[in-house]
């Protein structure tokens, strides 16, 4: 099943090419993903990723390395620093880990293990969190340079291929530690629902992420036709007809291009709210401190939405605090 789930891959992605790098840590999903590239693959290459985080890491890389030679992939030890930097260690790691991969990728796309269950709790995630489709969507097969062929295969399947196969896997300890919360969804949440919905829910949250994958991208690409000023303002006059879904789409792709890193649903609805329920409000702080400007150094001010003459605008508000 694994093989044909990346045979598969392949055929629907052509432009992935002929050779690839499988980030490969030495558990049984990147392994038994590993097995089934080189034989889908002309050259394939291991990517081991050491975070130093955990006592032996050192060893558990050199066996997988030795793994993926065995199966007949080139292999590449990468040792990373992880620097929490206030984002939690998990995060920080999968930071450092994705950096250290697409260096050393050299152009060739990179395979990743995730599995229809990782899948299931990035939707359930989403679920509990509030989250739009965006979220909800889950992760793509294909968002280059990064391929997920296993998105329909389910961790049992890795596992009997890693058996089949006579490969000795690495249970990260990580994966157990009900510190993490998707490791609770995993042992404790996703077994519940299944119990009492009568089994196939992370097959049905898999499916979900893959409907609103479709619809989310149909939105974003009415977003993307909406015409933005040159100077970088939007016209509330063609903003007024737009579905809210349409709108806050073309609000938070206005942001992002204009210095507003991490636009947030307070941040949408508020903005929003400039051109659909405008009553002579005050601006919308929505972090970051809009692009870099030649001579200016240090804390420039804040990045403040506003509507001014029919128009929606963003501004910077020096660092006195002036504006609202």
């Amino acid at each position: 099943m694994v093989r044909a789930a990346v045979r598969a891959f392949r055929r629907a992605h052509p432009e992935v090419g002929d050779e690839v790098c499988v980030a490969l840590s030495g558990g049984a999903d990147s392994l038994a993903l590993t097995a089934a590239a080189v034989t889908e693959f002309s050259a394939v290459t291991a990517l081991v990723v050491d975070h130093g985080l955990q006592a032996g890491s050192d060893e558990v890389a050199r066996d997988a390395c030795r793994a993926a030679e065995r199966l007949g992939a080139l292999s590449r030890g990468l040792v990373v620093v992880v620097d929490p930097d206030g984002s939690g260690p998990e995060a920080a790691a999968r930071t450092a880990r994705y950096a250290a991969l697409d260096a050393a990728r050299e152009g060739r796309p990179v395979l990743l293990a995730h599995t229809l269950d990782d899948q299931a709790e990035t939707v359930l995630l989403g679920l509990g969190r509030g989250s739009g489709a965006r979220s909800l969507r889950g992760m793509a097969a294909w968002d280059a340079p990064w391929g997920r062929p296993l998105l329909g295969v389910r961790a049992t399947d890795t596992r009997a291929v890693c058996r089949a196969l006579d490969l000795d896997w690495w249970e990260d300890p990580h994966n157990v530690d009900p510190a993490f919360t998707r490791v609770r969804l995993r042992r404790e949440v996703l077994p519940l629902l299944e119990d009492v919905l009568g089994g196939g829910v992370a097959e049905g949250l898999a499916r979900t992420a893959e409907l609103l994958r479709v619809d989310d991208d149909e939105l974003d690409s009415l977003a993307t036709s909406v015409p933005v000023s040159g100077d970088g303002g939007l016209d509330v006059s063609v903003l007024e007809p737009l579905p809210t879904a349409v709108l806050t789409r073309v609000l938070r792709r206005w942001l992002l291009a204009h210095g507003c890193p991490s636009p947030t649903y307070a941040h949408l609805t508020a903005i929003a709210a400039l051109v659909t329920d405008w009553h002579g409000q005050g601006g919308v702080a929505v972090g970051g401190t809009g692009p870099a400007e030649p001579g200016v150094a240090g804390d420039r001010g804040r990045l403040v939405a506003r509507r001014r003459h029919g128009r929606v605008v963003l501004e910077i508000d020096r660092a006195s605090g002036a504006g609202t």
